[in-house]
Protein backbone atom coordinates (compact mmCIF):
# COMPACT_ATOMS: atom_id res chain seq x y z
CA UNK A 1 0.00 0.00 0.00
CA UNK A 2 2.92 2.20 0.89
CA UNK A 3 3.96 2.00 -2.68
CA UNK A 4 0.90 2.80 -4.46
CA UNK A 5 0.64 5.72 -2.43
CA UNK A 6 3.67 7.02 -3.60
CA UNK A 7 3.02 5.99 -7.43
CA UNK A 8 -0.54 6.61 -7.68
CA UNK A 9 -2.02 7.90 -4.61
CA UNK A 10 -5.42 9.14 -5.90
CA UNK A 11 -5.87 5.45 -7.38
CA UNK A 12 -4.87 4.00 -4.38
CA UNK A 13 -6.77 6.40 -1.70
CA UNK A 14 -10.20 5.68 -4.29
CA UNK A 15 -9.65 2.46 -3.39
CA UNK A 16 -9.35 2.73 0.58
CA UNK A 17 -12.45 4.93 0.42
CA UNK A 18 -14.51 2.03 -0.94
CA UNK A 19 -13.18 -0.67 1.16
CA UNK A 20 -13.90 0.58 4.52
CA UNK A 21 -13.55 3.63 6.54
CA UNK A 22 -10.56 3.20 8.13
CA UNK A 23 -7.01 1.58 7.20
CA UNK A 24 -4.10 0.07 8.56
CA UNK A 25 -0.95 1.02 7.00
CA UNK A 26 2.48 0.75 7.02
CA UNK A 27 4.22 4.30 5.50
CA UNK A 28 7.31 3.77 3.69
CA UNK A 29 9.79 4.64 6.67
CA UNK A 30 8.01 1.83 8.58
CA UNK A 31 5.88 3.49 10.89
CA UNK A 32 2.63 2.01 11.59
CA UNK A 33 -0.77 4.29 11.41
CA UNK A 34 -3.95 4.59 11.04
CA UNK A 35 -5.91 6.44 7.62
CA UNK A 36 -9.29 7.95 7.28
CA UNK A 37 -10.06 8.65 3.50
CA UNK A 38 -13.49 9.42 3.78
CA UNK A 39 -14.67 13.09 3.53
CA UNK A 40 -17.12 12.92 6.17
CA UNK A 41 -14.42 11.28 8.40
CA UNK A 42 -11.81 13.57 7.62
CA UNK A 43 -13.88 16.79 8.13
CA UNK A 44 -15.03 15.79 11.48
CA UNK A 45 -11.60 13.84 12.49
CA UNK A 46 -10.08 17.44 11.71
CA UNK A 47 -11.80 19.02 13.92
CA UNK A 48 -12.26 16.47 16.70
CA UNK A 49 -10.48 17.32 20.10
CA UNK A 50 -10.37 13.02 20.58
CA UNK A 51 -7.72 13.60 18.15
CA UNK A 52 -4.51 14.97 19.42
CA UNK A 53 -1.21 16.68 18.12
CA UNK A 54 0.31 15.86 21.42
CA UNK A 55 2.99 13.71 21.28
CA UNK A 56 2.74 12.59 24.73
CA UNK A 57 -0.79 10.88 23.73
CA UNK A 58 0.48 8.96 21.10
CA UNK A 59 2.55 5.54 21.65
CA UNK A 60 5.52 4.02 20.03
CA UNK A 61 7.97 6.01 17.38
CA UNK A 62 6.12 8.32 14.76
CA UNK A 63 8.28 8.49 11.61
CA UNK A 64 8.10 12.24 11.34
CA UNK A 65 10.41 15.04 11.23
CA UNK A 66 12.66 14.82 14.51
CA UNK A 67 13.28 18.20 15.65
CA UNK A 68 15.27 19.88 18.37
CA UNK A 69 13.23 21.44 21.91
CA UNK A 70 13.72 25.01 19.87
CA UNK A 71 11.85 24.04 17.11
CA UNK A 72 9.45 21.45 18.41
CA UNK A 73 7.55 23.72 20.34
CA UNK A 74 5.39 24.52 17.45
CA UNK A 75 1.39 24.65 16.54
CA UNK A 76 1.59 21.20 15.00
CA UNK A 77 2.63 19.45 18.36
CA UNK A 78 -0.24 21.64 20.75
CA UNK A 79 -3.32 21.04 21.36
CA UNK A 80 -5.76 23.71 23.10
CA UNK A 81 -5.01 26.06 25.49
CA UNK A 82 -1.89 26.26 24.13
CA UNK A 83 -2.45 26.28 20.86
CA UNK A 84 -5.09 28.59 20.92
CA UNK A 85 -2.52 30.86 22.97
CA UNK A 86 0.35 30.89 20.13
CA UNK A 87 -2.63 30.89 17.31
CA UNK A 88 -3.69 34.16 18.69
CA UNK A 89 -0.65 35.94 18.20
CA UNK A 90 0.15 35.67 14.80
CA UNK A 91 -3.32 35.31 13.41
CA UNK A 92 -3.41 39.36 13.02
CA UNK A 93 -0.65 39.13 10.52
CA UNK A 94 -2.67 36.65 8.16
CA UNK A 95 -6.12 38.12 8.50
CA UNK A 96 -8.08 39.07 5.22
CA UNK A 97 -7.74 42.50 5.67
CA UNK A 98 -3.45 42.30 5.55
CA UNK A 99 -3.51 39.94 3.46
CA UNK A 100 -5.59 41.74 0.42
CA UNK A 101 -3.11 44.57 1.50
CA UNK A 102 -0.25 42.46 0.15
CA UNK A 103 -2.46 41.78 -3.18
CA UNK A 104 -0.48 44.81 -5.23
CA UNK A 105 3.59 43.91 -3.63
CA UNK A 106 3.02 40.10 -4.59
CA UNK A 107 1.54 41.35 -8.56
CA UNK A 108 4.28 43.05 -8.75
CA UNK A 109 6.87 40.65 -7.61
CA UNK A 110 5.32 38.20 -9.75
CA UNK A 111 5.73 40.64 -12.81
CA UNK A 112 9.68 41.11 -11.73
CA UNK A 113 10.54 37.25 -12.04
CA UNK A 114 8.47 37.35 -15.15
CA UNK A 115 10.51 39.42 -16.98
CA UNK A 116 13.46 36.77 -16.99
CA UNK A 117 11.34 34.31 -18.20
CA UNK A 118 12.34 31.85 -16.07
CA UNK A 119 11.88 28.05 -17.87
CA UNK A 120 10.96 26.24 -15.11
CA UNK A 121 8.11 27.71 -12.97
CA UNK A 122 9.14 26.14 -9.65
CA UNK A 123 12.97 27.28 -9.01
CA UNK A 124 11.99 30.51 -11.15
CA UNK A 125 8.94 31.46 -10.02
CA UNK A 126 6.82 30.04 -7.36
CA UNK A 127 10.16 29.42 -5.33
CA UNK A 128 11.36 32.96 -5.52
CA UNK A 129 7.77 34.18 -4.83
CA UNK A 130 7.22 32.30 -2.13
CA UNK A 131 10.45 33.29 -0.66
CA UNK A 132 9.94 36.58 -0.45
CA UNK A 133 6.31 37.06 0.59
CA UNK A 134 6.80 35.35 3.72
CA UNK A 135 10.27 36.79 4.11
CA UNK A 136 8.97 39.94 3.78
CA UNK A 137 6.14 39.55 6.33
CA UNK A 138 8.60 37.85 8.80
CA UNK A 139 11.03 40.33 8.54
CA UNK A 140 13.98 38.25 7.43
CA UNK A 141 17.20 40.04 5.37
CA UNK A 142 17.33 40.08 2.08
CA UNK A 143 20.59 38.23 1.78
CA UNK A 144 20.13 35.15 4.18
CA UNK A 145 16.58 34.34 1.53
CA UNK A 146 18.45 32.02 -0.35
CA UNK A 147 20.03 29.89 2.59
CA UNK A 148 16.49 29.62 4.13
CA UNK A 149 15.66 28.12 0.42
CA UNK A 150 18.87 25.33 0.74
CA UNK A 151 17.60 24.53 3.88
CA UNK A 152 14.11 23.90 3.50
CA UNK A 153 14.77 21.68 0.82
CA UNK A 154 17.25 20.16 2.49
CA UNK A 155 14.73 19.69 6.10
CA UNK A 156 12.27 17.91 3.47
CA UNK A 157 14.93 15.17 2.78
CA UNK A 158 15.31 15.10 5.74
CA UNK A 159 19.05 16.49 6.24
CA UNK A 160 20.25 16.71 10.07
CA UNK A 161 22.44 19.26 8.93
CA UNK A 162 19.38 21.19 7.90
CA UNK A 163 17.98 21.29 10.59
CA UNK A 164 20.87 22.57 13.25
CA UNK A 165 21.73 25.04 10.90
CA UNK A 166 18.18 26.89 10.56
CA UNK A 167 18.17 26.56 14.53
CA UNK A 168 21.26 28.15 14.78
CA UNK A 169 20.08 31.10 12.13
CA UNK A 170 16.88 31.91 14.04
CA UNK A 171 18.58 32.31 17.31
CA UNK A 172 20.69 34.85 15.27
CA UNK A 173 17.88 36.56 13.71
CA UNK A 174 15.93 37.09 17.21
CA UNK A 175 18.98 38.28 18.44
CA UNK A 176 19.16 40.74 15.77
CA UNK A 177 14.75 41.69 16.45
CA UNK A 178 16.05 41.97 20.19
CA UNK A 179 18.52 44.85 19.65
CA UNK A 180 17.22 46.58 16.42
CA UNK A 181 13.08 45.95 16.12
CA UNK A 182 11.46 46.79 12.88
CA UNK A 183 8.07 46.26 12.19
CA UNK A 184 7.65 42.86 10.98
CA UNK A 185 6.33 39.61 12.46
CA UNK A 186 9.19 37.87 14.01
CA UNK A 187 9.63 41.83 16.04
CA UNK A 188 5.90 41.22 17.27
CA UNK A 189 6.99 38.02 18.23
CA UNK A 190 9.87 38.86 20.07
CA UNK A 191 7.59 41.52 22.09
CA UNK A 192 4.87 38.91 22.78
CA UNK A 193 8.27 36.81 24.54
CA UNK A 194 9.94 39.76 26.37
CA UNK A 195 7.38 41.90 27.37
CA UNK A 196 4.10 40.45 27.61
CA UNK A 197 5.53 37.14 28.35
CA UNK A 198 2.59 35.12 26.46
CA UNK A 199 5.86 32.94 24.91
CA UNK A 200 8.46 30.50 26.19
CA UNK A 201 11.98 31.13 24.42
CA UNK A 202 11.41 27.68 22.73
CA UNK A 203 8.19 28.75 21.62
CA UNK A 204 9.13 32.08 20.07
CA UNK A 205 11.50 29.90 18.15
CA UNK A 206 9.89 27.43 17.02
CA UNK A 207 6.76 29.80 15.74
CA UNK A 208 9.32 31.73 13.81
CA UNK A 209 10.68 28.46 12.31
CA UNK A 210 6.57 26.92 11.11
CA UNK A 211 5.51 30.19 10.07
CA UNK A 212 8.75 30.41 7.72
CA UNK A 213 8.69 27.05 6.84
CA UNK A 214 5.16 26.24 6.30
CA UNK A 215 4.00 29.17 4.87
CA UNK A 216 7.11 28.85 2.19
CA UNK A 217 6.21 25.70 1.33
CA UNK A 218 2.34 25.16 1.18
CA UNK A 219 2.54 28.50 -1.05
CA UNK A 220 5.37 27.25 -3.21
CA UNK A 221 3.08 23.87 -3.72
CA UNK A 222 -0.49 25.50 -4.05
CA UNK A 223 0.75 27.35 -7.43
CA UNK A 224 2.80 25.09 -8.92
CA UNK A 225 0.11 22.65 -8.83
CA UNK A 226 -2.85 25.42 -10.16
CA UNK A 227 -0.43 26.22 -13.10
CA UNK A 228 -0.14 22.87 -13.90
CA UNK A 229 -3.63 22.62 -14.18
CA UNK A 230 -4.54 25.02 -15.96
CA UNK A 231 -1.58 24.68 -18.42
CA UNK A 232 -2.82 21.19 -18.70
CA UNK A 233 -5.95 22.53 -19.96
CA UNK A 234 -6.11 25.45 -22.21
CA UNK A 235 -9.78 26.15 -22.88
CA UNK A 236 -9.46 26.59 -18.82
CA UNK A 237 -6.49 28.97 -18.79
CA UNK A 238 -7.98 30.70 -21.46
CA UNK A 239 -11.33 31.44 -19.43
CA UNK A 240 -9.19 32.26 -16.15
CA UNK A 241 -7.17 34.75 -18.30
CA UNK A 242 -10.35 36.38 -19.24
CA UNK A 243 -11.86 36.80 -16.34
CA UNK A 244 -10.32 37.60 -13.21
CA UNK A 245 -13.04 36.41 -10.41
CA UNK A 246 -12.04 33.09 -11.82
CA UNK A 247 -8.57 32.74 -10.53
CA UNK A 248 -10.09 32.23 -7.09
CA UNK A 249 -11.80 29.23 -8.74
CA UNK A 250 -9.14 27.51 -10.02
CA UNK A 251 -7.06 28.07 -7.00
CA UNK A 252 -9.93 26.87 -4.67
CA UNK A 253 -10.26 23.53 -7.39
CA UNK A 254 -6.77 23.11 -6.91
CA UNK A 255 -6.72 22.79 -3.15
CA UNK A 256 -9.35 20.38 -4.04
CA UNK A 257 -7.96 18.70 -6.72
CA UNK A 258 -4.15 18.19 -6.08
CA UNK A 259 -3.56 19.89 -2.63
CA UNK A 260 -0.44 20.67 -1.58
CA UNK A 261 -0.38 18.59 1.49
CA UNK A 262 -2.05 15.19 1.09
CA UNK A 263 -1.95 14.47 4.51
CA UNK A 264 -3.22 16.60 7.60
CA UNK A 265 -0.92 17.00 10.57
CA UNK A 266 -0.77 13.12 12.08
CA UNK A 267 -2.74 12.65 15.04
CA UNK A 268 -3.13 10.31 18.65
CA UNK A 269 -6.52 9.04 19.68
CA UNK A 270 -7.14 9.69 22.74
CA UNK A 271 -9.45 7.47 23.31
CA UNK A 272 -10.43 3.78 21.22
CA UNK A 273 -12.86 5.80 18.18
CA UNK A 274 -14.99 3.45 15.55
CA UNK A 275 -15.49 4.17 12.34
CA UNK A 276 -17.80 1.90 10.80
CA UNK A 277 -16.98 -1.69 12.25
CA UNK A 278 -13.27 -0.31 12.79
CA UNK A 279 -11.72 0.69 16.37
CA UNK A 280 -8.71 2.56 16.16
CA UNK A 281 -6.94 2.05 19.49
CA UNK A 282 -6.03 4.98 22.20
CA UNK A 283 -2.41 6.04 21.66
CA UNK A 284 -2.71 5.12 17.96
CA UNK A 285 -1.35 7.84 15.30
CA UNK A 286 -3.72 8.53 12.67
CA UNK A 287 -3.86 9.68 9.52
CA UNK A 288 -6.46 12.26 7.92
CA UNK A 289 -6.22 12.21 4.22
CA UNK A 290 -7.14 15.52 2.39
CA UNK A 291 -6.26 14.21 -0.58
CA UNK A 292 -8.46 11.12 -0.46
CA UNK A 293 -11.64 13.51 0.99
CA UNK A 294 -11.48 16.22 -1.42
CA UNK A 295 -12.01 13.54 -4.48
CA UNK A 296 -14.91 11.77 -2.14
CA UNK A 297 -17.61 11.37 -4.64
CA UNK A 298 -20.34 11.33 -1.45
CA UNK A 299 -19.23 14.86 -0.79
CA UNK A 300 -18.13 16.43 -4.97
CA UNK A 301 -19.64 15.65 -8.02
CA UNK A 302 -17.18 14.64 -10.54
CA UNK A 303 -14.72 14.69 -7.96
CA UNK A 304 -11.91 13.44 -10.29
CA UNK A 305 -12.54 15.88 -12.77
CA UNK A 306 -10.67 19.28 -12.71
CA UNK A 307 -12.83 22.50 -13.37
CA UNK A 308 -13.67 26.02 -12.43
CA UNK A 309 -16.42 25.32 -9.95
CA UNK A 310 -18.56 28.24 -8.49
CA UNK A 311 -19.20 28.25 -5.78
CA UNK A 312 -16.17 26.02 -4.68
CA UNK A 313 -17.08 22.50 -4.43
CA UNK A 314 -16.41 21.58 -0.83
CA UNK A 315 -13.24 20.47 0.26
CA UNK A 316 -10.68 20.26 3.07
CA UNK A 317 -7.40 21.34 0.82
CA UNK A 318 -6.11 24.06 3.99
CA UNK A 319 -7.54 21.65 6.63
CA UNK A 320 -10.91 22.77 9.13
CA UNK A 321 -11.39 23.46 12.45
CA UNK A 322 -9.00 25.09 14.98
CA UNK A 323 -5.85 23.52 13.20
CA UNK A 324 -7.13 25.27 9.16
CA UNK A 325 -3.96 26.29 7.85
CA UNK A 326 -3.19 30.45 9.70
CA UNK A 327 -1.41 31.29 6.18
CA UNK A 328 -4.47 30.03 3.51
CA UNK A 329 -5.45 33.36 2.85
CA UNK A 330 -1.88 34.64 2.06
CA UNK A 331 -1.00 31.39 0.10
CA UNK A 332 -4.04 31.86 -1.84
CA UNK A 333 -3.76 35.16 -3.07
CA UNK A 334 -0.08 34.48 -3.77
CA UNK A 335 -1.02 32.03 -6.06
CA UNK A 336 -4.08 33.53 -7.65
CA UNK A 337 -1.31 36.60 -8.51
CA UNK A 338 1.19 34.21 -9.66
CA UNK A 339 -1.57 32.38 -12.09
CA UNK A 340 -3.30 35.47 -12.95
CA UNK A 341 -0.10 37.36 -14.00
CA UNK A 342 1.45 34.56 -15.40
CA UNK A 343 -1.35 34.56 -18.15
CA UNK A 344 -1.70 38.20 -18.34
CA UNK A 345 2.35 38.58 -19.41
CA UNK A 346 2.03 35.34 -21.59
CA UNK A 347 -1.04 34.41 -22.79
CA UNK A 348 0.13 31.73 -24.87
CA UNK A 349 2.43 29.94 -22.23
CA UNK A 350 2.73 26.51 -22.58
CA UNK A 351 4.30 22.76 -21.59
CA UNK A 352 7.31 22.73 -22.69
CA UNK A 353 6.79 18.92 -23.44
CA UNK A 354 2.83 18.50 -22.71
CA UNK A 355 2.97 14.86 -23.14
CA UNK A 356 5.14 14.48 -20.68
CA UNK A 357 4.08 12.81 -17.33
CA UNK A 358 4.31 15.61 -14.18
CA UNK A 359 7.62 16.35 -12.04
CA UNK A 360 5.47 15.09 -9.07
CA UNK A 361 8.28 14.55 -6.08
CA UNK A 362 8.16 10.85 -4.25
CA UNK A 363 6.10 11.99 -0.99
CA UNK A 364 2.93 10.79 1.10
CA UNK A 365 2.86 14.21 2.43
CA UNK A 366 3.04 16.41 0.44
CA UNK A 367 1.62 16.76 -3.76
CA UNK A 368 4.79 19.05 -5.03
CA UNK A 369 6.24 19.94 -8.53
CA UNK A 370 9.97 19.17 -8.48
CA UNK A 371 10.01 21.40 -11.75
CA UNK A 372 7.59 22.49 -14.31
CA UNK A 373 9.41 23.74 -17.50
CA UNK A 374 7.40 25.93 -19.74
CA UNK A 375 7.85 28.03 -22.90
CA UNK A 376 6.98 31.50 -22.17
CA UNK A 377 6.06 33.04 -25.45
CA UNK A 378 4.75 36.69 -25.49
Amino acid sequence: MATALLDDPHTAYAAMRAAGPAHQVTLPDGSPVWMLTRYADVRAGLADPRLSLNKRNGTGDWGGFKLPPALDANLLNMDAPDHTRIRRLVAPAFSARRVEALRPRVADLAAALLARRPTDLVSGYAVPLAVTVICDLLGVPDADRPRLRDWTAGMLTGSAEAVAAFETYLHGLISAKRTEPADDLITAMVAARDEDDRLSEDELTSLAFLTLLAGYENSVNLTGNCILLLLQRPQLAAAVRADERLRRAAVEETLRYEPPAILALRRFAREDLSYGDVTIPAGATVLLSLAAANRDPAAVDDPDEFRLRVPAAPHVGMGYGPHYCIGAALAMLSAEAAVGVLLERFPDVALTDPAAPPAWRRSIRSRALSELPVVLTP
